[in-house]
């Protein structure tokens, strides 16, 4: 992927970088596969606030991704490589024949006229091919991948991002997080061979205060510049840094503490990230 630095024409452009996307379809989403989505910004049906920082942002139609590679043992053709507003990998129109098509995440390497599959069966590990975590060999890089059989993909799903298949047993597979996380899922969950796409995302930069509300992300005000009756981290004689370990705005713990609390699937963390 390569990254575009702006020229500092203004003050916005001087600091603004973005990934090139010359070589992505110029055209329209496929209609089909496309539908319109409520953009609530963070109210409930009200109108109360309930998620704060988030605004409508820039309209955008909702592409529907194939997270459960449901087409089984029928070769599909890629078609385009397109953006996708809602997610930071890209996507791929995969064209099965018959007027059947669908969109999926995009792997690195993945180039439009390759043929790629899903199968209950073994497949050969080629980028874009999907089958369950039996019979994917030791070693191989993955995403996509379910936790739930039949749910769908929910772990790595973001641009870059990749699990490690490190081992299998009778009946789990053990797999490595880029976060250091290791966990167990199920040898019948599906996974997708090979790395997302678009790995420099997180080498861009916003640029200006105007792009983020496009985002659909609103200003937030730090707690130590607020008063002590509207954050426990306000007020003090001069400049301050809160005095103690950060805390949100209701006086809950934050920035590293842990909470997650599903006791049905502690079992299936092997190792914690936060434990090293």
């Amino acid at each position: 992927m390569v990254l575009k630095v702006s020229k500092p024409y203004s003050p916005g452009r001087r600091g603004y970088i973005t990934e090139s996307r010359d070589d992505l379809y110029k055209g329209r989403p496929h209609k089909a596969l496309t539908e319109s989505i409520d953009r609530a910004h963070g109210r409930n049906n009200h109108g109360h606030i309930t998620s704060r920082h988030r605004s409508a942002g820039h309209k955008k139609l909702y592409r529907e991704i194939d997270f459960g590679r449901e087409m089984r043992d029928v070769s599909g053709k890629i078609e385009r490589i397109e953006y996708d507003p809602n997610r930071s990998a890209r996507i791929a129109l995969i064209d099965y024949g018959s007027d059947k098509k669908c969109y999926i995440l995009a792997p690195a390497g993945l180039a439009v006229g390759d043929s790629i599959m899903s199968s209950d069966s073994r497949l050969d590990p080629f980028p874009g091919n999907a089958m369950p975590l039996r019979h994917i060999p030791v070693g191989v890089q993955i995403h996509n991948i379910e936790l739930k059989i039949g749910k769908g993909g929910q772990l790595a799903r973001a641009a870059g991002t990749f699990c490690t298949l490190m081992a299998k047993d009778s009946i789990n597979a053990t797999i490595r997080m880029v976060s250091g996380e290791t966990r167990l899922v199920n040898l019948d969950c599906f996974a997708t061979i090979g790395v997302l796409g678009n790995a420099g995302h997180k080498n861009e930069q916003i640029g200006k205060a105007g792009r983020s509300r496009w985002l659909g992300r609103r200003p937030s005000v730090r707690g130590v510049a607020m008063n002590p009756v509207d954050h426990p981290h306000g007020g003090g004689e001069g400049k301050t840094s809160g005095g103690r370990h950060p805390v949100s705005i209701w006086g809950k713990p934050t920035k590293g503490k842990k909470t997650r609390h599903n006791k049905r699937t502690d079992g299936m963390i092997v190792r914690d990230r936060r434990k090293g």
